[in-house]
């Protein structure tokens, strides 16, 4: 394990998401570190020298208090497809005929692999929607058709959801929709974040998306569990975690390495995960930069007791012959 930067593990600061834009966490007593520690820093290195650098912020919280930081746990944060699944939780309270397989499908980004085309199927046929129905668009370098899209599973969810509600499908994707009210709502509740100080834009799939201060969308992960039917989102996701990303995806393999952890990723390298004792976590490369994340997710989560593989702390530079020529990894 390649040794990390220094950052902190303490105590909550003091104070209130409503006293500050960049909410911050409350601690039942103390001062936690009142001044921003480095982010982690991973070096991408070719032969002797460094080529680039990437900085990775991170936060942990747990029982609702920050307990460990590297960077700014402030930074404002796009959720991404991490809100992947808070925003199954209305699909999961609307109905009693799903299985994990459609849950977990709802709240994956998937790589087009054949058990995912067919669990996003097997979810629209018990919608019932069909593929022309999906408001997804298409993604390039995949097949031209919506269910290829890596967010047609959550976009099936969406649709079975307004189907079980009564509530229009189409445009189920828009602000304004009642769906995406009740999502607002969803993500405003987990976060502890008044719904007007949210942040919102349009996510790449053409869904509402959100922004929350890094420290919020780590305290949303730790309490995920304890929203109504959030166990069972979790449940589901760590009954099929080849389903949430796949092969090679850290999300996918962080849970296979880690019994009892959920996690999930999400665009412009953002990756978030909880475990079992409560313990939540949000990580974010500054420059978007999704190669930086699998050695600062082993860094940090390895000064707070929890090993991964060594694929995770360092990862092989190759060449276009398949040679090794350098590496990623923490910096000291």
């Amino acid at each position: 394990m390649c040794a990390g930067p220094a950052f902190s593990i303490g105590k909550a600061r003091t104070g209130s998401s409503k006293a500050r834009r960049h909410a911050s966490i409350s601690g039942s007593s103390g001062t936690y570190a009142s001044r921003l520690m480095d982010p982690i820093s991973v070096a991408v290195s070719r032969g002797s020298f460094v080529e680039s650098l990437h900085l990775v912020h991170a936060v942990a919280v747990q029982k609702g208090a920050v307990v460990a930081e590297a960077g700014d746990p402030a930074l404002l944060t796009s959720l991404r497809s991490s809100a992947k699944p808070f925003q199954a939780l209305p699909l999961v309270r609307s109905r009693d005929d799903l299985d994990d397989v459609d849950i977990a499908i709802a709240s994956a980004s998937h790589r087009a692999e054949p058990e995912q085309i067919e669990a996003v199927r097997r979810l629209l046929a018990k919608a019932p929607a069909t593929e022309n129905d999906l408001e997804v668009g298409l993604q390039v370098g995949r097949p031209p058709q919506p269910i290829y899209h890596n967010c047609s599973g959550k976009h099936a969810g969406m649709l079975a959801t307004c189907r079980a509600q009564g509530w229009p499908t189409e445009g189920y994707r828009l602000a304004g929709h009642r769906l995406q009210d009740e999502i607002l709502a969803e993500i405003a509740a987990a976060s502890d974040v008044e719904p007007g100080e949210l942040e919102t834009g349009v996510d790449g799939c053409g869904v509402v998306c959100f922004a929350l201060p890094l420290e919020r969308v780590a305290f949303m992960f730790s309490r995920l569990e304890g929203r109504e039917r959030g166990g069972r989102v979790a449940a589901a996701m760590r009954a099929h975690p080849q389903l949430i990303g796949g092969a090679g995806q850290p999300d996918t393999e962080l849970m296979r390495g880690l019994p009892g952890w959920i996690a999930k990723g999400g665009a412009e390298a953002l990756f978030c995960a909880a475990g079992p004792d409560g313990l939540g976590i949000a990580l974010k490369t500054q420059d978007g930069g999704y190669r930086a994340l699998r050695p600062a997710i082993a860094s940090f989560l390895a000064r707070l007791g929890h090993e991964l593989g060594p694929g995770f702390a360092r990862v092989a530079l190759r060449n276009s012959r398949g040679e090794e020529v350098g590496e990623l990894a923490v910096q000291p």
